[in-house]
């Protein structure tokens, strides 16, 4: 079990949630408006109003990009009532996952953050990565991005006692993925396929209800590591490797100390020691309910999670409007 920290329990596991409700609750206002920037830039700025009410020396490691491409919560920044002097943390956040599933009232639009102690959470560039997840309780290293997607399905289905055919796999649904949808379909295998919001398709694997077996393809780099602190709270297995088009995203490699660039990254690479993840729904989705309004209330569905106790605690909130 992995251990406890002190700095982590100074800044309350509750408090995460209050961060992501009053993202999502400003973004929910925004929900099928058709306008992606303004909703997320809503999400953003409740989120940041919220971080710098809380008593910490906060750094994002993991944000909205780089400090010429978001005003707010941009990597890098500073964050929090006590910098300098409060306990130094490391925040990895997406204010709204899945701008556009909130632009067109889709399903599974969250607001997302991961806290854990300074360097525990890797310092990635934004840009793409490879990724591949799979639940708890199989053997280690079942999974592996060296492998084909053949031979990962093989290999976990063998681990289940099924045949490939009986793999459901989650797939962004993204014109780069069409070979590797068809390599899944060729093995039979059912595949849930996803406009956006990729953490919530990976969390989705751990939960026997979503009837999702794996988690295969690329998406964002930010979400991976997101993703991967939810994992470090509830069990399973991540495997990320970023993704380098140009020379330009090479340079913001070496930026953020990124030496090797062709790394596969485990999930204690991603996310070390003990960290929270927390989340709040905007619309309704396989992981939780979105806001609601009704009668002068609002109502919010999030989850939290700790990877020392591997406590998984729902929280329903009322909020007066």
């Amino acid at each position: 079990m992995t251990a406890a920290s002190q700095v982590l329990d100074r800044v309350l596991v509750l408090e995460m949630v209050r961060v992501t409700e009053a993202a999502a609750i400003a973004a929910s206002t925004l929900v099928g408006r058709g306008d992606e920037k303004a909703a997320d830039a809503a999400a953003v700025e409740a989120m940041r109003e919220a971080l710098n009410s809380l008593y910490m020396d906060g750094t994002v490691v993991i944000g909205e990009g780089e400090r010429d491409e978001a005003p707010m919560l941009f990597i890098g920044e500073k964050v929090g009532s006590a910098i300098g002097k409060g306990p130094k943390i490391d925040i990895a956040l997406d204010p709204l996952e899945g701008t556009t599933i909130c632009a067109t009232a889709g399903p599974n639009s969250l607001a997302v953050l991961a806290i854990a102690e300074e360097g525990g959470l890797l310092n990635a560039p934004d840009v793409y990565m490879h990724k591949i997840a799979i639940g708890p309780g199989y053997p280690e290293g079942l999974i592996d991005l060296d492998r084909t997607p053949t031979e990962n399905v093989v290999a976990l289905a063998a681990a289940k006692g099924v045949a490939p055919g009986d793999i459901i796999a989650c797939v962004l649904d993204r014109p780069r993925h069409a070979d590797l949808i068809a390599e899944l379909r060729g093995l039979g295998c059912g595949i849930m396929l996803i406009g956006d919001g990729d953490v919530a398709g990976v969390i989705a694997t751990t939960d026997p209800e979503t009837t999702i077996d794996i988690y295969i393809g690329s998406g964002g780099a930010p979400e991976g590591v997101l993703a991967a602190a939810a994992l470090r709270c509830v069990g399973g297995q991540f495997k990320g490797r970023l993704i380098f088009r140009n020379d330009d995203e090479r340079a913001r490699a070496a930026k953020w100390g990124v030496t090797d660039l062709d790394k596969q990254y485990d999930l204690t690479e991603l996310a070390r020691g003990d960290c929270i993840f927390a989340a709040t729904g905007v619309t309704d989705g396989s992981l939780l309910a979105g806001v609601k309004r009704k009668g002068g209330k609002m109502t919010t569905e999030s989850v939290v999670m700790r990877a020392s106790s591997g406590t998984v605690r729902w929280v329903k909130g009322e909020h007066r409007i």
